[in-house]
């Protein structure tokens, strides 16, 4: 609408009406008077001209262009033809409105042609144009379509104007600038030539009426009364008022609807519909259409205008009461300077993210700031709203890092912190690709497993940092509290948030990877079950949600990463347990080990105890005996403590070495003169004491003044031979304890928290005689090896009757079944086939077949069942020099998953009934 108004304001904005009977200089007096004008230029721009149906118009116009003798845009003078003569023009398009006679408007011409052949029309004292609204194209909108008819020529842009014009005086010419002057009203007959466009015309005139017509009156004054209505409403008419009221009674019922038609801010086709209508009283009942449509227009722009009007007041007198409010409370001593800073803290802190935050965090926030403002700094009740208020606005409500989905990036970033763990990294790498697809990576929960210095721990740093999240660690081992999971009431004295609250205010995102260490070493105290607290916090279905017990609002964190580690699965609670994502981490075997060492440990160890690479050489030989005799947990910390404690040993020989061959020989003139000899002073300097390594310092010939020795130690050497120099005896020897296990000794499997392990069955006959028959036990057996051990037992007895029907040693033998190590607790469901073929070789008085470990455990009808730990067991066989390894068969589809280094050289055998055992174990040929 503000568009069309301002339209319509460039034509007449500057225009003034006369009478349309009365052209004298008695109107040019009453203009100037009424409008305080005194050039006459301008009023001759200003100028409303009457009705030029008779030729008159044009004298009115005269009249004041007589005072402009020399003005360049002068109207020529009284002599010229009368509009009536001209029925052939120039065609002018006109983009915006129609022109209506009696109007002004300026128009802009692009055509030069067309500008040169109106310039030459007002030479020739015929400056006379027809005036045609063009029509819209409706491919193109917009100034696009302005462009457009500057292009049309002949033909073209005669099909694209309006029938309907109006006959225009041209007024002026300055640059491309025309000014027209409407007149009558035109239609297009024929063209009578291309370029520029010029069209042979009808003069149209109105339609014969009857002035004393009721309808037409009526009509008439209505348009008049809502008129008046617009022009006292609309700012942009202001000048039009005075004169309007002065020259209503000039106005017939033509001109007046014209009048109503141009001032409002309808669209040109409605404008031009107003045009071409020639029947007086429909005129006027369109102009009254349009005026009243305006009139409704800028009802809604006022109640517009009121409504912002009265929000933008409410505002300013809200804020002006406050600050009042804050001055006058300042003066009377009501409040100090310390509460307003601490209000506006905790509004700046929410500021810049005031649309992310929740409104129901929101609400609560102000209730807290309003109740803060009340309160007296000196009461307890200020400062635990104040650390609440702390809290709630320094969490990071709606903030998210840019998560990094690059599945590249993160594999190299995976390879460069980790050797070997291919499971691991491949679900990584599954949940980055995941969150590519998806666009964002929705919160999980992954378990790592296995046992310590398998580097869980780090896993998750690296995975936080191929993900560009924030990294959270916190242990829950031995934590028995609920309170520091779920926060504390903040009614207690010294309350504080939970955990997951302080790791979003540390680090400042809502999206962060949480490494929650150690799980399975969770407490339970008097205070509640904190497993049980941790199943909220865990679950993707109730996170989302998450309600601390000090903030007492519910914090999203679905989109938390959390990454949980435990060495044992079973003491994690089942529905805690249900919530995670297990991957299981075996551990490293000897070649894992050793690129561990090289690669990683090594590196890092030397850059922490400042030692260059060129000053000392670690051999294989003496890494690998490090790890055989010294290192033969699963994982590798121990390793990295045995590496450091050779690079401090290392760094103290070299830094002896180096003050030992400070440059100390310095000879003067004096002394070189009194020396008869000419040989080399060296100084021998001991680099590795064990291995007698020595290097010389050659001191030069006295031909300086000076001379400085520098000392040119030789690279430390490490190897097997001297490295219990470094790392003290071994601490393990063979872990075979036979190289050919005698009758009784079977080598069973085992799994542990430090990994597999070997473990040996010994059974031997204590005393023999009809009906002794027993089985003693020890070892530090749990329950399930003991009733193990009874099946055993039982099932021995059985094969034995079946193989040897005449052998009676179970009946009249008492055993003593023994597991070594008798220190350690020893407990698990898998020593059954190693007990059964132990009591089996002592009774057949066969030994078993070398480099051979078994495990499985058995039931009282021989069916072999599953056991758990494959790959732990292997690495511990294969460790052992183990060559054939008897599985049960449930679990082959286990061993096939495992590396091919890990399997090779290992010849294995899946079974399922003890009978396949006992003819592997004692190599009975069928």
């Amino acid at each position: 609408m503000l568009k069309a108004i301002r339209s319509s304001s460039s034509c007449l904005h500057q225009a003034r009406f006369t009478s349309n009977l009365h052209s004298n200089s008695r109107h040019g007096g009453v203009l100037r008077s009424v409008l305080g004008l005194t050039n006459p230029n301008l009023l001759r721009r200003r100028f409303f001209c009457s009705d030029s149906s008779d030729g008159s118009g044009s004298d009115s116009v005269s009249a004041v262009e007589d005072t402009e003798s020399k003005s360049a845009a002068a109207i020529v003078p009284t002599a010229m033809k009368k509009p009536d003569d001209f029925l052939t023009v120039l065609a002018l398009p006109l983009p915006h409105r129609p022109l209506f006679p009696g109007f002004y408007m300026p128009i802009y011409v692009k055509d030069p042609k067309l500008l040169a052949a109106l310039v030459e029309s007002r030479k020739r004292q015929a400056p006379y144009a027809g005036a045609f609204l063009v029509k819209d194209d409706p491919e193109t909108t917009g100034s696009d379509n302005e462009k457009n008819i500057y292009d049309l020529k002949g033909k073209n842009l005669l099909n694209r104007l309006h029938e309907v014009g109006t006959l225009a005086q041209i007024t002026s010419i300055q640059g491309d600038q025309v000014v027209l002057i409407g007149h009558r009203r035109l239609r297009i007959t024929e063209m009578v030539s291309e370029d520029p466009l010029t069209v042979q015309v009808d003069h149209l005139k109105d339609s014969a009426y009857n002035k004393d017509d009721d309808v037409i009156k009526a009509t008439s004054f209505e348009v008049i009364t809502t008129l008046r209505d617009v022009l006292k409403t609309s700012s942009l008419w202001r000048d039009h008022v005075q004169t309007y009221n002065q020259h209503i009674g000039d106005f017939n019922y033509p001109r007046l609807a014209d009048f109503g038609a141009a001032i409002s801010g309808s669209n040109k086709l409605q404008c031009q519909q107003v045009l071409e209508e020639l029947d007086v009283s429909k005129r006027l009942r369109l102009s009254l259409e349009l005026l009243k449509k305006e009139m409704e227009i800028h009802k809604i722009q006022e109640s517009i205008a009121k409504a912002i009007e009265e929000k933008i007041s409410t505002e300013q007198r809200r804020y002006l009461l406050n600050e009042q409010y804050k001055a006058i409370k300042k003066e009377l001593g009501l409040e100090t300077d310390d509460k307003t800073a601490l209000t506006d803290k905790f509004r700046d802190r929410i500021d810049p993210n005031k649309e992310k935050i929740p409104s129901h965090v929101l609400q609560v926030i102000e209730e807290e700031l309003k109740k803060l403002q009340l309160l007296e700094a000196s009461s307890s009740e200020f400062n635990v709203t104040r650390n609440y208020l702390d809290w709630l606005t320094a969490l990071p409500w709606g903030n998210y890092s840019d998560e990094n989905f690059d599945v590249v990036r993160a594999k190299e970033i995976l390879d460069e912190d980790h050797y070997g763990l291919t499971d691991v990294k491949e679900r990584i790498l599954e949940f980055i690709a995941v969150g590519k697809l998806r666009g964002t990576a929705q919160g999980k929960i992954i378990c790592l497993s296995g046992p310590p210095g398998v580097g869980k721990t780090s896993i998750g740093r690296s995975i936080a940092r191929a993900l560009n999240r924030k990294f959270y660690r916190f242990s829950v081992g031995g934590l028995s509290d609920v309170a520091e999971i779920k926060g504390h009431r903040r009614t207690y004295i010294g309350a504080m948030p939970g955990k997951m609250v302080q790791c979003l205010k540390s680090v400042g995102t809502a999206n962060p990877l949480v490494l929650i260490d150690e799980i399975d070493k969770l407490g339970r105290g008097h205070s509640g079950d904190p497993a049980s607290a941790m199943l909220e916090l865990l679950d993707p279905e109730q996170n989302a949600n998450f309600l601390d017990h000090y903030l007492d609002v519910p914090i999203d964190l679905s989109k938390v990463l959390f990454v949980c580690t435990a060495n044992v699965l079973e003491t994690i609670p089942n529905p805690l347990m249900d919530r995670m994502e297990v991957i299981p981490i075996a551990g490293y075997i000897t070649d894992e080990k050793m690129h561990i060492a090289r690669d990683y440990l090594e590196k890092s160890t030397r850059d922490a105890c400042g030692v260059k690479p060129e000053q000392v050489e670690v051999t294989e030989a003496a890494l690998l005996s490090l790890i055989e005799n010294y290192c033969r947990e699963a994982g590798v910390r121990n390793l990295q403590k045995q590496i450091e404690k050779i690079y401090r040993k290392i760094a103290l020989q070299l830094v002896r070495n180096g003050a030992q061959s400070e440059p100390s020989i310095l000879k003067s003139e004096s002394e070189e003169s009194k020396s008869d000899t000419t040989e080399e002073e060296a100084e021998v300097v001991e680099t590795n004491v064990s291995a007698d390594q020595v290097s010389e310092l050659q001191v030069s010939d006295g031909s300086k003044e000076d001379k400085v020795v520098t000392n040119a130690t030789e690279k430390v050497l490490i190897d097997d031979k001297n490295l219990a120099d470094y790392v003290g005896k071994p601490v393990f020897h063979a872990e075979r304890m036979y190289d050919h296990t005698p009758l009784g000794v079977v080598m069973g499997l085992a799994w542990t928290a430090m990994g597999g392990s070997t473990l040996y069955i010994e059974t031997t006959r204590v005393e023999q005689g009809e009906g002794k028959g027993a089985l003693h036990l020890t070892g530090q057996l749990g329950d399930v090896m003991k009733e193990s051990a009874q099946i055993a037992h039982t099932v021995a007895r059985g094969i034995l009757a079946t193989k040897d029907h005449e052998n009676a040693f179970f009946a009249n033998s008492k055993l003593h079944l023994h597991v070594p190590a008798g220190a350690t607790p020893k407990d698990g469901p898998s020593a059954g086939c190693t007990m059964i073929t132990s009591m089996l070789s002592l009774a057949m008085n066969k030994q078993v077949k070398k480099d051979l470990a078994m495990t499985g455990e058995v039931t009282l009808t021989g069916r072999v069942l599953p056991i758990g730990g494959v790959k732990e067991k292997t690495i511990a066989a294969r460790r052992s020099g183990v060559k054939t390894i008897l599985f049960p068969l449930a679990n082959k589809r286990d061993f096939d998953e495992l590396a091919p280094n890990v399997k090779e050289g290992l010849d294995v055998h899946f079974v399922d009934d003890y009978d396949q055992i006992f003819e592997l174990a004692f190599e009975t040929e069928k």
